[in-house]
């Protein structure tokens, strides 16, 4: 029989936070693996190492997957399932295949029906989301904004457009040390009475989640987002 792909979430904080954040039973579940697929193996080493493994790191079987793994080189990735062995993917934060790039593998996982099982753990996305006031009903994720400033502005303007239309948030994230810069175009090119959620650190003793208007946050000093994980959430006015 195939073993199953187990999707591991870990803390979006430093990984000594695992035994907080995550339940119980999902930590049971990650210390009888001992085959894995991990977005960087020094990083998995620190969550599994956090997790009290019952046996030495160097007996775990780590294969890494990133952005710059070919899609020739997945199936080599599941053959620990096709013999038997249960297997757990990893991502650097959160929850595997969300925005990462180990959603290749479930995808192939799953064209070759084998069984998928997701644990429960923390999700940036859905934390801000819940966290913002905005719509819950309706929203959507469009991961990374260009960075080029004419392209940017443009996108901006796109997105508040569909969410004033359809009455939809829009969810998406930034490198770190472009959180600023982002922010900054926000303020720029948005209207004055959209609605602009930030969720900050989530998780982590710094987390703040804050909801203005366009026009409240030109009003205040830009706030402190360098370096510092951020989902941006955005709800257009009528």
């Amino acid at each position: 029989m195939s073993g199953a792909l187990y999707l591991v979430p870990v803390p979006l904080g430093q990984p000594e936070q695992a035994a907080r954040i995550l339940p119980a039973s999902v930590l049971e579940t990650v210390r009888r693996l001992r085959h894995f697929v991990v977005e960087r193996a020094k990083t998995a080493r620190a969550f599994l190492k956090s997790v009290d493994m019952p046996v030495l790191l160097q007996a775990l079987h780590l294969a890494e997957l990133n952005e710059h793994t070919r899609e020739e080189a997945f199936p080599a990735l599941l053959e620990p399932l096709l013999a038997g062995h249960d297997l757990g993917l990893l991502s650097e934060a959160g929850c595997p295949a969300v925005a990462d790039p180990g959603a290749g593998l479930v995808a192939l996982a799953q064209a070759r029906g084998l069984r998928v099982i997701p644990l429960v753990g923390p999700s940036a996305l859905l934390l801000a989301l819940m966290a913002s006031g905005l719509n819950g009903q309706r929203f959507a994720f469009h991961g990374y904004l260009p960075t080029r400033e004419e392209a940017r502005g443009k996108i901006i303007r796109e997105i508040e457009r569909e969410s004033r239309i359809k009455r939809q948030t829009q969810i998406f994230i930034e490198t770190p040390y472009r959180n600023s810069a982002l922010f900054a175009a926000l303020v720029r090119h948005g209207s004055p009475d959209t609605r602009l959620s930030l969720a900050t650190d989530l998780t982590l003793p710094t987390e703040r989640v804050r909801t203005q208007t366009l026009a409240e946050w030109r009003r205040q000093p830009p706030p402190d987002l360098d370096r510092r994980p951020t989902v941006f959430l955005l709800l257009s006015g009528q």
